[in-house]
């Protein structure tokens, strides 16, 4: 086998290794973004179902108005978000919020017992489930599409077409403080 032969082989191994790469850093940047839709969907439903909560909770709770005006306030910021980061805070203070706001049906028994509320509770904690799955599945996808962009030797092939890292969905402030509920 000539030189030249070696040399083609080698070429071609190095052409077939970058294209494998690249096809890679194209599938795990698409998960991360499927990963954002997915999380964006259940923030939606969450979205969606808010007002009809708060309607239900306004006919028991006629003087509890300053949790209410801070669960549409917080639903306000969520809608006028304009990227992934500031959706992400946004949730955050939704959550914040809405632990605030079912802690307050303990204090009104006949709104426990509200059928209507309590399926769209049951909705909203369903809805919370599914959005903290899918949270913790699209901070693994992130994690996994910065650790090849970041890694040697597909780093090479990131930096040439600018494959950018991704963020993580992180809990803010608020979220990790216990939830105090003043009645």
């Amino acid at each position: 086998m000539q030189w030249w032969h070696i040399l083609l082989i080698i070429i071609g191994l190095l052409a077939l290794w970058f294209i494998i790469t690249y096809n890679l850093l194209i599938q795990l940047r698409n998960k991360v973004r499927n990963q954002w839709s997915q999380i964006d969907v259940q923030l939606k439903r969450r979205f969606d179902l808010i007002p009809n909560l708060i309607e239900t909770i306004k006919g028991y709770t006629k003087h509890e108005s300053e949790t209410l005006e801070k669960v549409i306030s917080a639903r306000n910021t969520y809608l006028s978000a304009t990227t992934p980061e500031d959706e992400m805070k946004a949730s955050g203070e939704l959550s914040n919020v809405m632990s605030k706001l079912f802690a307050l049906s303990e204090a009104y028994p006949d709104l426990k017992a509200n059928t209507n509320f309590m399926d769209m509770q049951s909705s909203l904690k369903d809805t919370e489930d599914k959005i903290s799955y899918a949270r913790q599945f699209y901070n693994d996808i992130v994690m996994k599409y910065n650790t090849k962009i970041e890694t040697i030797p597909s780093n090479i092939v990131a930096n040439m077409f600018n494959f950018k890292q991704e963020t993580f969905f992180e809990a803010t402030e608020s979220e990790k403080e216990n939830v105090k509920v003043k009645f």
